[in-house]
């Protein structure tokens, strides 16, 4: 089991919204492992795997926008307890149900870090 630092259990309800509502400006924080963004991700997401997003925080400030964090995973559940761990630093998020796997059923775009198709890990 993957160590995740200080992100722990999330104790209050995260504020989530489904990909249908998602604009296309939004700006998503894909916190997967690395062989999972490798098979597909959204296009101009920014990746930092859940284990390093606490060490990563001062980067995270200087590469994402002042202005709402949406944060997905493949399902769900690894980026609702990132965007609990945000929102008690501080940063606006919100969690993206259904995850990736909602994403790529909404027919979002996606691309591989490979010459071969995209797909959610």
């Amino acid at each position: 089991m993957a160590d995740y630092g200080t992100i722990g259990a999330m104790t209050t309800p995260v504020p989530a919204i489904v990909v249908a509502d998602l604009l296309g400006s939004a700006v998503l924080l894909d916190v997967r492992e690395n062989d999972e963004w490798a098979a597909g991700h959204a296009p101009a997401a920014v990746h930092v795997p859940m284990g390093q997003v606490a060490q990563r925080l001062d980067e995270l400030a200087t590469v994402l926008p002042d202005r709402p964090v949406h944060v997905v995973c493949r399902s769900g559940g690894r980026s609702a307890r990132v965007t609990a761990y945000l929102k008690q630093a501080g940063w606006e998020a919100v969690n993206v149900e259904g995850g990736m796997r909602a994403w790529a059923a909404a027919g979002r775009p996606m691309v591989a870090d490979s010459n071969v198709a995209p797909r959610v890990l």
